[in-house]
This record gives C-alpha cells, sequence and structure tokens, in this order.
C-alpha cells in the first residue's frame, strides 16, 4: 500500500475507519451505559486555523483546514506533522477531506476548487481543478477504495457532484441532466465535511438553503432521486447541515439557522424508510443549530451526538430528547469507537471521551 508517511512522515499506512453505521448491523445496547458528560482534551490550538473537515485513520486523525493546512495527529506518540499547500498564490481553504486504505484527499471551498491526492513522491497532487466561478465544494466520502464522491453548491441548474471510478486519479463531474434539478436557492454548507452519507452502494446527500432535501442514489452515483424534508427552510442560512446513516434504512438529520442558533424548531429530523420521508423530532427543544451529528457506534442506532459552535447534545432514543453535556463549541465530530471522538472547530482540535 501507499504509505501516508510518504505525505506527513508519521505513519507508516493509511488505513480508513468509518465511523459511519455500516459495522453497526448487528450491534446491541445490552452492555451500554448512556452518557452524562463529557470530558475534552485539546490535542492541537491554533487560533488563526478553522478546522470542519478531520478523518479518522484507525486511531489516529487527519485534518484539513483554512490557510491551506494540513496534518496528521499521531495517537500512540501524541504528535502532529503538519504542512500547507498552495496553489500558484492561493493557500486554499479547504472543508473536505476523506482517505482510502491507500490515499488522502482533501477538496477546497470557492473558486478554482481544487482537489489533492496522496502522490508517489510524498507531495500532494491535484487531481481535479474547477474554474467555474460559482464552484463551492461542500462534502466528500468514498464508498470503497475505488470509488468516491463530493457534493456542492449549483454552478448550473443541479446540485454539484463529482465522482471518481479509479481510486481518485480522476474526478467526473456529472452532468445536470442526470441530476435533480436544482431549486432556486438550494445549495449546501461546508459546516463539517458531513453533507453525504453513505451505506454500502446507497448515498444521501442533504440540501439547505430556499429548499432543503435529500438526493438519494442506490448505485453509487449512477442514478438518482429527489426526497423532501420538513426541515425549516427559506432562507439562505436555513435547511440541513449535517447527515448520518446507521443503514439502508434509519438515518438523521440536523441543522437549523446558524444565525438564530438558538431556534431549536424544525432543525432534526429522522427517517427509518431510506430517506423517502422524515419526521422532525425534539420540536421546541434543545439543541437548536448544530453543525455535525453522529450515530453512537455500538448503540444500535438509539444513540446519537450533535455538536456546534454552541456546545455538545446527546440523544439517547433516536433524537426524541437531548441533554446537554458541554458549553464547548466545535464544527465536526466524528467517533474512534463507542465512547471516544474527535471534533474540531475554531481554533483547535480535541479528543472527546464520553462517560
Amino acid at each position: 500500500m501507499k504509505k501516508l508517511v510518504l505525505l506527513l512522515l508519521v505513519l507508516s499506512t493509511g488505513c480508513k475507519n468509518n465511523d459511519s453505521s455500516e459495522a453497526e448491523d448487528s450491534a446491541s445496547k445490552s452492555n451500554r451505559t448512556t452518557f452524562s458528560e463529557v470530558h475534552v482534551e485539546n490535542i492541537l490550538e491554533d487560533d488563526s486555523l478553522s478546522i470542519r473537515a478531520i478523518e479518522v485513520i484507525g486511531e489516529n486523525l487527519a485534518i484539513a483546514a483554512n490557510k491551506g493546512t494540513y496534518g496528521l495527529y499521531n495517537a500512540t506518540t501524541n504528535s502532529w506533522k503538519t504542512n500547507t499547500q498552495a496553489y500558484d498564490s492561493i493557500y486554499p481553504e479547504f472543508r473536505s477531506i476523506a482517505s482510502t486504505s491507500n490515499d488522502f484527499f482533501m477538496l477546497s471551498v470557492g473558486s478554482p476548487a481544487l482537489l489533492y491526492k496522496t502522490g508517489n513522491n510524498g507531495k500532494l497532487e491535484l487531481v481535479y481543478k474547477e474554474d467555474d466561478a460559482k464552484a463551492f465544494y461542500d462534502s466528500m466520502t468514498f464508498w470503497n477504495d475505488t470509488e468516491g464522491i463530493a457534493m456542492g453548491d449549483p454552478t448550473k441548474t443541479c446540485i454539484s457532484i463529482i465522482v471518481t471510478r479509479d481510486a481518485g486519479k480522476t474526478w467526473k463531474k456529472i452532468d445536470c441532466e442526470k441530476l435533480p434539478a436544482a431549486a432556486e436557492g438550494e445549495a449546501a454548507y461546508a459546516a463539517s465535511n458531513s453533507n453525504i452519507a453513505t451505506y454500502k452502494d446507497e448515498t444521501w446527500i442533504i440540501t439547505g438553503g430556499m429548499k432543503s432535501r435529500i438526493l438519494y442514489s442506490p448505485d453509487k452515483g449512477s442514478s438518482w432521486e429527489v426526497f423532501d424534508t420538513p426541515l425549516i427552510q427559506g432562507t439562505a442560512t436555513t435547511g440541513g447541515y449535517s447527515i448520518d446513516f446507521l443503514d439502508s434504512e434509519t438515518g438523521f438529520v440536523i441543522g437549523g439557522d446558524y444565525t438564530k442558533s438558538r431556534d431549536n424548531q424544525a432543525n432534526k429530523a429522522i427517517t427509518t424508510d431510506g430517506g423517502r420521508t422524515w419526521k422532525l423530532v425534539a420540536q421546541g427543544q434543545e439543541p437548536g443549530y448544530r453543525s455535525s451529528v453522529r450515530f453512537v457506534p455500538g448503540s444500535a442506532g438509539q444513540e446519537l451526538i450533535a455538536v456546534g459552535f454552541e456546545g455538545i447534545d446527546y440523544s439517547e432514543n433516536r433524537g426524541e430528547t437531548w441533554s446537554k453535556l458541554s458549553d464547548e463549541g466545535f464544527f465536526t465530530i466524528r467517533f474512534i469507537n463507542d465512547s471516544t471522538a474527535y471534533a474540531a472547530g475554531s481554533g483547535r482540535v480535541a479528543k472527546l471521551r464520553f462517560k
């Protein structure tokens, strides 16, 4: 396997670790206790960074941020290696990150959109570039080591979706004729690299803005449908910000309006039919706006953690009720195991231990 040590001079392999729910098909809560607190340990502090893209690799963590910054945390030695990637005089703002067993990828917001992957000589290689003035990519992930997907705001008449079928060496944008037409003012938010959820061959994309919907593909991006959500929508800052799926049927979305972060109406919803219909939960209850949500591994889909710049919240009953575990603010979260996660936000990365 290609070695991430060539990229960051830290680790010998880049083994992908997926905190999503595919590994939870047979999970059980029988030996679990619910969470009542969280311990926050900062492992990186830099006030100049805004970190919205993180990827768990084994026990370790890759990040991509603004100012062209990227890096890898070695959990064994509790140490970081960071670097910067420039394009001409541009230091891109990276808000999407992904990995396979062999490679590391990061994608910038704004124009030009720049997608990099691990190179053979230890330097990152530019594998996709989009110069459209409207280009703004929000999220990226891989179905497997060969096939991956990234999504962004519309540049024409549909949500932008690019895919790779050759392990990230080349990427192709899907023509709008093959995608549902975007509604007026429909876009997405590059808030936490969690606009896309996958389970086996299936894919769900959450949008927001004037219209908040689910774009669904049953076949790794070859065909698409679109479903409505009941989330708050109608302005440029409303809608779904984050999505996670436990299996082919059960998923959860969270969002709201970050400019009215305490509002807690129509910002949390669950599906039990693969995203075709959604039920609002915890109406008029905390939390308000949150930018990232994940099912807790090993909880059989009962437990959820949501983070945002106003705190960390926990549900033990699929989002019906929530308890606030901390006022500490983060943009994004990914689990290592059933009680430990990494989270990142403004100026820091932390390890979260739930108890």
